[in-house]
């Protein structure tokens, strides 16, 4: 660019010189051609006038020439000009000084090709070069020479052009340059429009002599943009004393520079050569960078982005010289930001960049960085450190305008490396690896009223980078309500800290927290303010007390919960998929959603293995009492369905077993209702215990006191393993069909168990009372009398038909109206069963066929009376034979034990009867003696018999030598049965008669 100005002024000074003696003697085509030659040949250029060339000699010395062209391919530079034109004045033509009145290139197109290094051959010096890479000696010794009034350019263009660089315009140039004499003002102002934005300068030295004589000599420069490329930048001046050293360096002393209203104090050395070197210190009293950066995006002419095929921007424009800088500031400002003793330096030696920050002082700590990067690269590449010893978190969020809930120090020691100059490029390849941590942290959760449970405390948070192309890991011990918690969180950097905007493309993050009494995992993605999606798991060993430890109640019914499945979370609705749910170990698997209204609108589709209700609800498997303690009563549970009425529930449910407690129906497809705070479950036909169940559960929470309604139909189903997973009770077998409905209300288990009422019809077929064999009663009375009935469970009363109606009141259900039809016996009976208690008092009135061998009509055994008493607990009743009536009427009882053909034809009948023997009668001794003994049923069958003896001598308690005997039939029983203990004086007169009996 130097060789094609000084080709310009040399050109222009031939011309004019020529112009003086041509117009007369030479035809104007001889004078196109010579001027061309003489001016290539002065200039190393090709020139050549290829329209018409005008020459005039009054009042100046003038030359127009239309349509001239230029080409040094040396220097890569072709020209092209409309019009060239210029004047000398007449005395140049008997003086050794040229007086050029004006040079004026019109619409000038000039078009600059970047060579590639190595291909372009080393330029020819002309006689005033020195080599030193300084235009000025040249020119100022031109000057010495010449006076310049006027050098001008109109609606010029300039074109720079490269195989690898799209192609720079800068159009509408004008310029204009004076420099009268060499100890006048030299000037020069400029303006061009590059894209969007037009430019203007002016540039000025007092004097050209002063910088030959090494004086100081004035220079000022002044740049305005329009748009401005920030607000702070729209226009920048400069200003000072440049002195020309003997080394041919250049020095600026005292200057000052003024940008976006900004003032710096200037100390610069510029030393010229092959390689130009400059050093430049700025000082500042106060450095406002605010007004800097607010600079927005440029786009195209067009307004659309840059094509995707446009170079990036480089720093290859500073590759052609060194420089070392540094700059420092008594105080910085950005924003709310302020700094102090803010020191930085670069230095550029050889196309390396090195820069450092090597002291910013905030109110919240201090900064240190440095920076590398080679500026010849075309995509250069940065690489440096950052660091940061204790930086006070809550000042320093106050300094950036965007308070946080956390307080703490931070520290960071990083690497970090980045390729390009522009943001997205930065995005896409920062890196960085080192440690940030948080130190005595305190963190405000929001929206949480409660004092106690609003601060977390965290002695050390670390967040440790390996490369942002793996995720970034923090981890470390958060204090929450005086609990340790773990928190291992993972967030991909790439995505999340480089992405740019956190509202729209979220956070994805990998979370692990685990407390003492709860775990929590999340991985998905989180986008601020507060949605989440992705998966997520939770597990607490009991949920009433974790709430509990939240100051949150309304989930006292529920111990163990866990939570997993894929959840899209917003600040109003949460929706799950695939998710497995347990509940107090109820597992299920489904979707569904909550919204978060009032009530709390829950829909969902689930499906259970196995749903107990019971469990769900929070109560404890009963395991059935084989031995019932005395006087024991069932546990007691509050009862409290206040949640219903803040939800509002549509559930689905699939289940290959449903049921509450241990007993199960299933398979099962139905749907739970809640609304207005009942609840409501609809069993239809479905599997029960080898039979159908057909039911209807209502749940009822919105009344102070809770109730509940069932309604449930049953065919078909096996009473035993019913009856014993319903209430431990395993006496009963044989196919049930059933109707209950039955209501019932209290604020506890026990006293909605006593204020159930409604009714009751249930009905067995083919089945059998197990621990007890009516025929068998019968057929062994002797064996009976003489050694008492022991329950067995491997005996049964076998039926075809047992039924009774039920009418509930109270917690308790009565019957007057039971009916058994055996192949052996018949029996009416009546009791109750108090559902409360859980416990059972049935009388039962047997009646014999005529055969105790088979089926036959009906035997009256009211003279014998051995009703069947079945009385206890649910899990453990007493089954057994009431012999009081036998006992009570013994005229009556030896007709029907001879009636059914018993061995009592041995037996001194006549002698017990009327008094004959020694004893006294039977009536006569019995009657005085069964009433006491026959009131005490306080015993445990299972361990226990009562024998004859003890019925009639009343004693109640076991002997230790004593056994139970049975005296086969048609045989005369041993001596001995009932004998007496030793130490005995003397048999009673029951024994007495007792062994009589026998005899």
């Amino acid at each position: 660019m130097r060789r094609f100005i000084l080709s310009l002024l040399g050109a222009a000074a031939l011309a004019v010189a020529a112009i003086a003696i041509l117009p007369s003697l030479i035809s104007s085509d001889w004078v196109r051609s010579e001027l061309g030659r003489q001016l290539s040949a002065a200039t190393g250029s090709s020139i050549a006038f290829n329209g018409p060339v005008n020459l005039s000699a009054f009042p100046y010395l003038a030359v127009v020439a239309e349509d001239v062209t230029l080409s040094a391919e040396a220097e890569g530079i072709t020209a092209e000009f409309a019009e060239v034109s210029g004047s000398v004045a007449l005395s140049s033509l008997w003086s050794d000084r040229l007086h050029i009145k004006q040079i004026a290139l019109d619409r000038p197109v000039i078009v600059l090709e970047e060579k590639v290094l190595g291909d372009a051959p080393p330029a020819p010096r002309g006689g005033d070069e020195t080599g030193s890479g300084d235009p000025l000696p040249a020119l100022v010794a031109f000057l010495e020479r010449s006076a310049i009034e006027s050098v001008s350019i109109t609606s010029g263009t300039f074109i720079r052009r490269s195989a690898a660089n799209p192609e720079e315009v800068v159009s509408d140039v004008e310029l204009t340059l004076t420099a009268p004499d060499i100890d006048d003002e030299f000037s020069l102002s400029a303006s061009a429009r590059m894209g969007e934005r037009s430019y203007e300068t002016s540039f000025t030295i007092s004097t050209l002599r002063s910088l030959l004589e090494r004086q100081p000599a004035d220079v000022t420069l002044a740049v305005e943009a329009d748009p401005a490329p920030a607000p702070g930048l729209t226009n920048f001046e400069a200003s000072g004393q440049v002195t020309l050293n003997a080394n041919g360096s250049y020095q600026i002393r005292g200057g000052e520079v003024e940008a976006g209203e900004q003032a710096f104090g200037l100390n610069a050395l510029f030393v010229p050569g092959q390689r130009a070197r400059f050093l430049v210190d700025l000082e500042a009293d106060r450095l406002d960078l605010t007004p800097f950066m607010d600079a927005t995006p440029e786009t195209s002419q067009s307004g659309a982005p840059a094509a995707d095929t446009a170079k990036p921007a480089n720093l290859q424009f500073l590759a052609g010289f060194d420089a070392d800088m540094s700059i420092n500031a008594a105080a910085l400002v950005l924003g709310e930001i302020s700094a102090s003793e803010v020191s930085f330096s670069a230095a550029l030696k050889d196309g390396e960049l090195a820069a450092e920050l090597g002291h910013l002082g905030i109110e919240a700590g201090s900064l240190a960085a440095r920076v590398a990067t080679d500026v010849r690269a075309d995509d250069p590449v940065f690489r440096g450190h950052l660091a940061s010893k204790a930086l006070d978190i809550a000042k320093l969020s106050a300094l950036a305008g965007q308070p946080v809930p956390l307080s703490g120090a931070l520290t960071i020691d990083a690497g970090f490396a980045f390729r390009g100059l522009d943001a997205q490029d930065l995005r896409k390849t920062a890196d960085l690896k080192g440690t940030i941590g948080v130190h005595d942290a305190a963190y405000t959760l929001p929206g949480i009223a409660d004092e106690t449970m609003r601060e977390v405390k965290a002695k050390k948070i670390t967040a440790r980078i390996e490369s942002l192309a793996k995720p970034v890991r923090v981890a470390g011990r958060l204090d929450w309500r005086n609990k340790p918690v773990d928190v291992d969180l993972q967030i991909p950097a790439a995505d999340t800290l480089l992405a740019g905007n956190f509202a729209s493309e979220g956070i994805p993050l990998k979370l692990q927290v685990k407390m003492p009494d709860a775990s929590l995992s999340l991985d998905g993605k989180a986008v601020l303010p507060g949605t989440y999606a992705g998966k997520l798991g939770f597990s607490t060993a009991d949920l009433s007390a974790f709430l509990a430890g939240l100051g949150q109640s309304g989930a006292e019914s529920i111990g163990p919960l866990a939570f997993n499945g894929h959840v899209d979370a917003g600040t109003t609705r949460v929706s799950f998929q695939k998710a497995t749910i347990s509940v107090n170990g109820v597992e299920g698997a489904g979707s569904g959603s909550v919204e978060f209204t009032t009530p709390l609108k829950i829909t969902t589709a689930l499906n259970f293995d196995e749903l107990d209700l019971a469990r769900l609800a929070g109560a404890q498997s009963r395991a059935p009492q084989a031995k019932a303690a005395k006087g024991a009563e069932p546990a007691d549970a509050p009862l409290d369905l206040s949640s219903l009425r803040s939800i509002d529930a549509t559930i689905q449910l699939n289940a290959k077993k449903l049921g509450y407690g241990k007993v199960f129906a299933g398979p099962v497809a139905t749907s739970f209702v809640v609304s207005d705070g009942v609840a409501s479950l609809t069993l239809p036909e479905s599997p029960f215990y080898g039979g159908h169940v057909v039911a209807s559960l209502k749940a009822d929470g919105s009344q102070p006191e809770p109730s509940i309604a069932l309604q449930a139909s049953i065919s078909g189903a096996s009473a035993a393993p019913l009856l014993t997973d319903m209430a431990g009770f395993k006496y009963l077998e044989g196919a049930l069909n059933a109707r209950f409905d039955v209501t019932g209300a209290g604020g506890t288990t026990r006293t909605l168990a006593k204020s159930l009422q409604g009714t009751a019809d249930v009905a067995f077929s083919d089945g059998a009372i197990r621990g007890i064999d009516i025929a068998d009663v019968y057929n062994n009375l002797v064996s009976l009398m003489s050694s008492g009935f022991k329950q067995d469970g491997s005996k049964a009363t076998t039926f075809t038909e047992l039924a009774a109606s039920f009418a509930i009141e109270g917690g308790v259900a009565r019957t007057e109206d039971i009916k058994l039809v055996g192949p052996l016996v018949r029996m009416s009976g009546n009791g109750a069963a108090d559902l409360a208690e859980r416990t059972l008092n049935f009388r039962l009135e047997p009646r014999l066929v005529a055969s105790l061998q088979g089926q036959g009509a009906e035997i009256s055994t009211d003279g014998i009376g051995v009703p069947v008493v079945v009385e206890g607990s649910f899990a453990a009743p007493r089954i057994y034979p009431d012999l009081s009536n036998l006992l009570k009427n013994p005229d009556a009882a030896l007709a029907k034990l001879k009636d059914f053909g018993l061995p009592i034809d041995k037996l001194p009948i006549d002698d017990l009867i009327n008094g004959g023997g020694a004893g006294g009668s039977v009536k006569d001794l019995l009657g005085g003696a069964v009433g006491k003994v026959l009131k005490d049923k306080a015993f445990k069958q299972e361990e226990q018999q009562l024998s004859i003896e003890q019925i009639i001598g009343g004693d109640t308690a076991p002997r230790p030598d004593e056994a139970a005997v049975e005296i086969p039939a048609n045989e005369e029983p041993a001596t001995g049965v009932g004998t007496e203990m030793p130490g005995d004086e003397a048999d009673s007169p029951m024994e007495s008669l007792f062994k009589k009996l026998l005899r």
